[in-house]
């Protein structure tokens, strides 16, 4: 098991990588999708904005860390479970009017508590890697919409989790869509995922949705406020084992790190509704999302205009 000390140091690295290469390509750039200025050029609350978005052409690398309290069950006090996740936000141009929006979810760390083997009355906790997410978007731009953010196509879940205790072990997969609106100073919209397991070695088959409210009111200097939780429904369970349902609340700030503009938000949960058994409880989280350069640029339907990796020095 990692300590908390070697993943900070792990984090610190990756951030100062990622500034290394984008200090000099983020001010070169013109994203072309809602919300699309320079953000080398625009104000934090622009840049905020651009990061809320999920359908943005921006990319971004979400380093998100997750602290829940659990409830294992009846006459049981709370446990801790934590997780630390990275999610690249990886946008291309497919035409000029529609984009592919890429956005892979790896759960680095994923600390859960469960009955001890030999003795289910005592409760033991595992750490180690989670499923992979992958959920892919074709959304249309601005060009065809206006502020309206649009998006569908297929969510996944790979069973790459090191434990049986991280993971469900199923391979999963169904449709996801987004539906939103981003204003000068609000955006509102909501993005759902629902998967059905259609193989693996997991013990149980799975259906289960994960539905994302998405409400912030931007505030001058990069500041913003909004919701905060996933709503989550596993549609095997039954009773109380179905729902999770969190009242949350975050504060982000965009601020520069060199020239890197980079979102930082605190969030709090308090779950509703949950599960009886090792249902989340709440959830303290730290969000931090460094924009990073565009390494496609153009579009796929003109294969020969496509420019890779890290945009040139501009005299």
């Amino acid at each position: 098991m990692l300590s908390l000390r070697i993943r900070r140091k792990i984090l610190i690295a990756c951030l100062a990588g990622l500034g290394l290469a984008a200090g000099r390509a983020v001010a070169e750039e013109t994203p072309a999708s809602t919300g699309s200025a320079d953000p080398g050029k625009a104000s934090l609350t622009e840049v905020n904005k651009q990061l809320t978005n999920p359908v943005s052409s921006l990319w971004s690398i979400t380093f998100q860390q997750n602290n829940f309290l659990l409830h294992p069950g009846s006459g049981r006090g709370l446990r801790y479970s934590g997780n630390l996740i990275l999610q690249p936000v990886l946008p291309v141009s497919i035409t000029n009017e529609w984009n592919l929006i890429t956005r892979p979810v790896l759960p680095l760390f994923v600390t859960q508590p469960h009955p001890e083997e030999g003795d289910p009355w005592e409760i033991d906790s595992t750490t180690g890697f989670g499923d992979i997410t992958l959920l892919q978007l074709v959304s249309p731009s601005e060009n065809l919409v206006g502020n309206w953010l649009l998006g569908l196509g297929p969510s996944w879940i790979f069973p790459a989790a090191s434990s049986r205790y991280t993971g469900q072990g199923k391979w999963q997969v169904g449709p996801s869509a987004i539906v939103g609106y981003l204003s000068d100073k609000w955006i509102f919209g909501a993005l759902v995922q629902n998967w059905i397991s259609y193989g693996g070695s997991g013990p149980a088959d799975t259906n289960s949705m994960n539905l994302q409210p998405i409400a912030s009111y931007f505030l001058p200097d990069g500041w913003s406020v909004g919701y905060s939780g996933n709503v989550l429904a596993n549609w095997e369970g039954s009773g109380r084992n179905t729902w999770t349902v969190p009242l949350g609340l975050a504060l982000a700030k965009v601020v520069k790190v060199g020239p890197l503009p980079v979102r930082i938000a605190l969030g709090a949960q308090y779950m509703l509704a949950y599960p009886e058994d090792y249902g989340q409880r709440w959830n303290l989280q730290l969000t931090l999302a460094p924009v990073v350069p565009k390494l496609i640029r153009g579009n796929l339907a003109q294969p020969r205009q496509l420019e890779f990796g890290l945009p040139p020095r501009r005299p």
